[in-house]
């Protein structure tokens, strides 16, 4: 194997790229990993707040952080740059899509989306994923993880709304053969960062990053089980181009060097290495691997016209429980989510468009930050506590003992404790374009399609916060018509021929041989489920084509 010829090339390090990487690793082909963003080992995270002012990707700024944050019309979206790609930052949730969710719309047309692949094709590889991302559902029946007050809060919500509750896979270590918070996991050879990783710590921290390696992200798991197969792993290398050449792809790309991190430069000035390949797997996510395929469009003639086609934010909608009086909600203590509500639609026979509603949660110092959001109140408290001890001073008042003034600072803490976010998504309608406009990505995305969808996840959502005694706060943005994604699809569906897709069924790209795409943008239209288990199993679907063509 040499750098400049290779088997295969894989663009990208998430769900579909790592498990792309490893199944060609392991039959034999000489494979490279060309990742973006920098690796994360466990401790590397950013936490203080001079270390999240600089944890986001622009190069050209000197900015080489993990989260990489887009605006567009109708929508914000946050994907991530780093080697795991996006399972740095998502939620750890392992949910198949659901059977009756394949839609099969005959004619190709309309708002509707059709699926070239079953919940049958994908049986067998979701059950080969969720064995090598550990799934396993929160650990609520042993202590203390039964003290989990958002847990228990949703269960009890859900059944007094008359809706159904349950605890989805996570991807998280929990520990082996007793699930305890901290204690050791594995052994450091057995991953790629040759680090120790340690059982969940219940922090919440899940999507700024696992600092103690609990997440099984892709790191983990399938990168470190490409490398073991002979993979080449290469971080900090951003492809520019694609092309054909007579027999083979080639493939641009430039190094971000380290001791360039938070130094300006211009990025247009970098140098080009190029490889060769027979097989190219793009797996750059929803956005990077759209906007790249249509940069490479003079190098790939053959592209079908539907490239940027069928995008979606997968229902995507944050919203947060907020005032509770009679229950602690308590966000911070556990993995960002733990369990899920799901509501049927017209496919399984309940009309209109089907959803998930996950409990949230977030770092402890977020509740700091609630805390204090709201300035009068610690104003306030402190100026009667100033009061408290002029006077005692005055006074020479004897009185000694302060701990109950000082706990009477901090207030009733209602902002913190009484808040709950909301993660909702679901089947939204996949009717978005993506374009190139002056060299940017544009996504032309509206709510307004959307309309009935959203209407029915607001509804549950308001049902649940009601149930808790709380009010219901939406998004910000909600109220100018835009959302925030953390789940981009479309932009390269799967279709049954070029008019419909831009891959087939197993994630060739019509025309070109040999060049795949894996990644969330294959998807015809919203998963409804998180994501990431789906794309997965599509990875290992795709896998056997993509051995066969570099064989």
């Amino acid at each position: 194997m040499t750098a400049e010829q290779l088997d295969a090339i894989v663009i990208g390090s998430g769900f579909g790229g790592a498990v792309s990487a490893c199944r060609l690793a392991q039959a034999g082909r000489s494979v490279a990993v060309l990742e973006r963003g920098k690796r994360y080992p466990p401790g590397s995270f950013a936490r203080s707040p001079r270390e999240l002012a600089t944890n986001f990707w622009d190069p050209s700024k000197g900015l080489h952080g993990l989260f990489d944050i887009w605006s567009f019309r109708g929508l914000e979206a946050v994907v991530a740059s780093g080697l795991g790609g996006g399972s740095l930052i998502y939620a750890n949730v392992l949910l198949r899509k659901p059977p009756t969710w394949f839609a099969q719309d005959p004619t190709g047309a309309g708002r509707t989306e059709h699926w070239p692949v079953s919940y049958d094709d994908l049986a067998p590889h979701y059950a080969t994923a969720e064995d090598m991302l550990g799934a396993t559902p929160y650990p609520v029946d042993r202590a203390p993880y039964d003290r989990t007050a958002k847990t228990l809060a949703m269960q009890s919500a859900a059944r007094r709304a008359g809706l159904a509750w349950s605890l989805p896979n996570l991807a998280v270590s929990f520990g082996e053969p007793e699930p305890v918070p901290g204690i050791p996991v594995g052994a450091p050879e057995d991953n790629l960062h040759h680090a120790q990783r340690y059982a969940c710590r219940l922090c919440g921290e899940c999507d700024t990053g696992c600092n103690f390696g609990s997440k099984n992200t892709t790191d983990y798991t399938y990168l470190s089980a490409a490398q073991r197969a002979g993979a080449r792993i290469e971080d900090r290398c951003e492809v520019r181009r694609i092309a054909w050449r007579d027999d083979h792809y080639e493939v641009d790309f430039v190094r971000h060097r380290p001791e360039r991190e938070g130094t300006p430069w211009d990025t247009s000035t970098l140098p080009v290495e190029t490889w060769h390949s027979k097989v190219v797997v793009v797996s750059a996510g929803s956005l990077g691997s759209t906007y790249l395929l249509l940069r490479s469009r003079t190098g790939l003639p053959r592209l079908s016209p539907r490239l940027g086609s069928r995008f979606c934010g997968n229902g995507d909608l944050l919203g947060f429980v907020t005032g509770s009086r009679t229950r602690l909600l308590d966000p911070s203590r556990g993995p960002v989510i733990t369990s899920t509500v799901r509501v049927g639609d017209a496919l399984d026979g309940d009309g209109g468009r089907g959803h998930f509603v996950q409990d949230g949660g977030y770092p402890e110092f977020v509740g700091w930050m609630l805390e204090t959001a709201h300035a009068w109140g610690p104003v306030r408290r402190g100026a009667w506590f100033a009061l408290d001890r002029v006077l005692a001073a005055v006074t020479a008042s004897p009185r000694s003992h302060l701990s109950a003034r000082t706990a009477a600072l901090l207030g009733s803490t209602r902002a913190s404790a009484g808040t709950l976010p909301l993660l909702g998504m679901g089947r939204d309608v996949p009717d978005g374009r993506m374009r190139l406009r002056d060299g940017w990505l544009d996504v032309d995305w509206t709510t307004a399609t959307s309309a009935r969808y959203f209407a029915g996840l607001v509804a549950t959502m308001t049902a649940i916060a009601s149930a808790l005694d709380s009010r219901l706060k939406l998004n910000p943005t909600w109220r100018l018509g835009r959302v925030v994604t953390v789940h981009p699809l479309g932009g390269c569906p799967m279709g049954r021929d070029a008019r419909e897709g831009v891959v087939d069924d197993h994630g060739e790209a019509f025309g070109h041989p040999g060049l795949f795409v894996a990644d969330g943008s294959v998807m015809p239209g919203p998963v409804g489920a998180n994501p990431a288990l789906t794309i997965a199993a599509l990875a290992e679907r795709f896998s056997a084509r993509m051995i066969e063509r570099s064989g």
